[in-house]
């Protein structure tokens, strides 16, 4: 359908409400989530990013969720999976994640891991990885050049012993790419750099985080190039979806765009979910945003 401009316009179905959802970007919040973003703070300079109490992106987000004090933390997060229909979700582990670690030893069957990588490590980060594997099953690497200090990009070199090690085990590896809330030089997160990556490491799956604006354009052109680039939406509450990314999972792209969330850093579920119907995927295209490409590609039935 063509809208005045010319410009194909989405056709909304019904978000379909038998699906167990994958979220691939969920943390089980506590009394303090400021460590959430401790690593980041070397890299801030202003003084206002410092005394953002909650995230170092908060002046980007008016409805950051307030977690009500809980005795059992884990409880409250399923009970908000469970509100919304979350089977599983991707949660960070790492040595200061002890509740995240504690949530998935205890619910494995609603929990999976993944590793926040940092390339200046050098081969320590490597051993690093392959000990996360080994004692958390991770099922991904995620990592955010801009942030990490110094700033890595994506294609530099001190990247490709990472990425060697994730073809080996077979893990996709899920960056942080676009302009990044905090403020930060966005350099090392430019879409395009991902080029050289993909064309060098074809076995390498590749899941982007935190939306790639304003580059989404190079975001669906280099999907349409390489089919080991996938797209999750977190951090984006569903109404700003970018309209590209939306189309190109209607169309040319249907495995390759998959949900994320961001609860209970900057969004709620409460939110996310409402919003969510009015995201206008074609009836083809929910399963596999909302559960199949996740499990394909995150290799969850495994």
């Amino acid at each position: 359908m063509l809208n005045n401009n010319n410009e194909c316009e989405e056709i909304a179905m019904p978000m379909p409400t038998d699906i167990g959802v994958i979220d691939l970007m969920l943390a089980v919040p506590g009394d303090d989530t400021s460590h959430f973003y401790e690593w980041i703070k070397p890299m801030l300079m202003d003084k206002q990013s410092h005394d953002m109490f909650k995230m170092p992106a908060q002046y980007m987000f008016k409805d950051i969720p307030d977690t009500p004090k809980q005795d059992d933390y884990i409880a409250y997060t399923l009970a908000q999976m469970d509100k919304h229909g979350i089977e599983r979700a991707m949660i960070g582990v790492g040595e200061i994640n002890t509740i995240q670690i504690e949530a998935l030893k205890k619910h494995p069957d609603r929990f999976f891991g993944c590793y926040e990588a940092n390339a200046n490590n050098g081969m320590e980060e490597v051993r690093t990885i392959v000990r996360m594997k080994e004692e958390f099953d991770i099922k991904a690497v995620t990592a955010s050049p801009a942030m990490i200090c110094p700033p890595v990009p994506v294609n530099d070199k001190k990247w490709y012993p990472i990425y060697a090690k994730l073809v080996e085990l077979d893990i996709p590896f899920c960056p942080c790419m676009g302009i990044p809330g905090p403020r930060l030089p966005f350099a090392p997160q430019k879409v395009e750099l991902l080029d050289e990556v993909l064309w060098f490491f074809p076995e390498l799956d590749i899941v982007t985080r935190h939306g790639c604006e304003p580059w989404t354009d190079v975001a669906w052109k280099l999907m349409l190039k390489y089919p080991n680039l996938h797209y999750m939406t977190s951090a984006f509450a569903p109404k700003h979806y970018p309209k590209d990314i939306v189309h190109f999972a209607n169309t040319r792209g249907s495995d390759q765009v998959m949900y994320a969330g961001y609860f209970p850093m900057g969004l709620s579920l409460d939110r996310i979910f409402s919003e969510m119907p009015d995201v206008p995927f074609r009836d083809e295209v929910w399963p596999k945003f909302l559960r199949e490409n996740a499990i394909r590609v995150f290799k969850l039935d495994q």
